[in-house]
């Protein structure tokens, strides 16, 4: 081991264009995303006596300071183990839904009937359980947005602080586009068009619900706009409609489609749960974060994510004569 408190090491000729972050993953394996950030930003990181970031890319003879540290194994090295109060089981369940990794980020499938945050009355939730995971990332994961309990599909998490700052930034922009599948009751009138109601919260003894606001409740009310278009539908009973929010308020896709008289199958809160198109349908909510494109904080090009049918949705649009497989992205 080097003595020396710093030392500087050359980029070799097969290293050029190699991003500084990917060189330390090979040379100092110790070194998670997360501390060699905080090398960099206290400047005991350096790439040519200048300060950079992770995803600077190196060029062949560039000198890299590398602090002593960066050598030493960590205080609390990463772990198979799983920490206490998080079980193998917990563990597994977050890895089985993983659909896309990379250094910075990953995506999950979130299933039916798992809440993304804790509540009063919610102990188990994938926010809780990716807290005892920083051993697996790296750091700890961060959520970058939400999904209601009952609604499943992508759902994006940053594998450190600086991408969840990046991520954040992108949803905060608009910049990310989200569709969702869903199938309502009844076939919306026009097939094709656009949703613009202001939502206040209305607490209920069911739990929070949205509605749309009424006159004098403009300056608490949430400016929501939805884009909807109908797949395809089963005679005047269903339609398999694509949802793309512009704004991303609670509840506002199934509040907005309970506006125009379409609520969304299975949806016990806003009355999606009366008149279902089939007797021996699932009551579940029917409603999928199907696709995700947004720019990637960190690589060139997007980050394009789809999920598949969960599968009481997969039982329904088998049981209505629907296929997911017929149609391209919507």
């Amino acid at each position: 081991m080097n003595s020396s408190p710093v030392e500087t090491i050359e980029v070799a000729s097969d290293e050029g264009g190699m991003r500084l972050d990917r060189w330390f993953k090979f040379h100092f394996p110790n070194v998670t995303y997360g501390y060699l950030q905080k090398l960099l930003r206290s400047g005991q990181v350096r790439v040519d006596k200048k300060r950079v970031q992770a995803n600077t890319r190196l060029e062949v003879g560039s000198q890299i300071r590398v602090p002593k540290v960066a050598r030493e194994p960590r205080k609390n090295p990463p772990s198979l183990k799983p920490p206490p109060g998080l079980s193998k089981a917990d563990r597994t369940f977050i890895e089985d839904m993983i659909i896309y990794e990379d250094d910075h980020l990953f995506v999950l499938n979130k299933p039916f009937g798992i809440a993304v945050q804790g509540g009063t009355k919610t102990k188990r939730h994938i926010d809780g359980i990716l807290m005892g995971m920083a051993d697996r990332f790296g750091d700890r994961p961060r959520l970058v947005h939400r999904l209601d309990r009952d609604t499943s599909g992508v759902l994006l998490v940053a594998k450190h602080r600086d991408a969840a700052a990046k991520l954040g930034r992108v949803f905060q922009t608009r910049s990310a586009a989200k569709t969702y599948w869903a199938l309502v009751c009844g076939v919306p009138k026009p097939p094709q068009g656009k949703i613009e109601a202001p939502l206040v919260k209305a607490p209920g003894p069911d739990g929070d619900r949205v509605r749309k606001a009424l006159p004098g409740e403009q300056k608490v009310a949430m400016h929501a706009t939805t884009h909807y278009s109908v797949i395809d539908r089963v005679s005047h009973k269903a339609a398999w409609v694509s949802l793309k929010p512009v704004t991303g308020r609670q509840h506002q896709l199934r509040a907005h489609m309970h506006m125009i008289g379409n609520p969304i199958v299975g949806d016990n809160k806003y009355d999606g749960d009366k008149d279902m198109p089939a007797s021996n349908m699932e009551p579940r909510l029917h409603l999928l974060a199907r696709r995700l494109i947004l720019p990637h904080p960190y690589e060139s090009g997007k980050l394009d994510v789809t999920a598949p049918l969960p599968n009481h949705m997969l039982e329904t649009w088998d049981l209505l004569g629907l296929d997911p497989n017929r149609y391209g992205e919507e």
